[in-house]
C-alpha cells in the first residue's frame, strides 16, 4: 500500500531541503513541490494569510508514521501542518517503484 504525505512550507529552499533530507534518508520516493501557493488561516486566535509552498509526499504506507514524526522534527515552523494518509489503490507500476525507492522498517 501507497500513503502520501502533505505540508506546506515558507519557501522553497526549505522545502527542498525537507524534501532531500526525506529522499536521502529513504523515508520518500518523491516530493512534488508546488510553489506560489497562497494560504489563508487562523493561528493563535489571529487571522492570516501568506504565500507559501506546498510539497506533497509520496511513500510506502509501512513508513507513513515514521516519516510523518521525521518531518515534524525537521520542518521550520513551530507548529507545523503534517497531513499523512494511506491512499485506497495505485497502479501497480507506483506501488513497486515507491517500494523499491525507500527503506524496510
Amino acid at each position: 500500500m501507497t500513503a502520501l504525505i502533505w505540508s506546506p512550507f515558507a519557501d522553497e529552499a526549505s522545502a527542498e531541503a525537507a524534501a532531500n533530507l526525506l529522499l536521502g534518508e529513504r523515508l520518500v520516493a518523491c516530493a512534488n513541490i508546488v510553489p506560489g501557493m497562497r494560504s489563508l488561516y487562523v493561528w493563535q486566535g489571529e487571522r492570516g494569510e501568506a504565500r507559501e509552498v506546498g510539497v506533497l509526499f509520496k511513500t510506502d504506507a509501512s513508513l507513513l508514521d515514521q516519516a510523518t514524526a521525521r518531518l515534524a522534527e525537521i520542518h521550520p515552523y513551530e507548529a507545523p501542518a503534517i497531513l499523512g494518509w494511506r491512499t485506497d489503490t495505485a497502479a501497480a507500476p507506483t506501488r513497486d517503484w515507491l517500494r523499491s525507492l525507500v527503506r524496510e522498517i
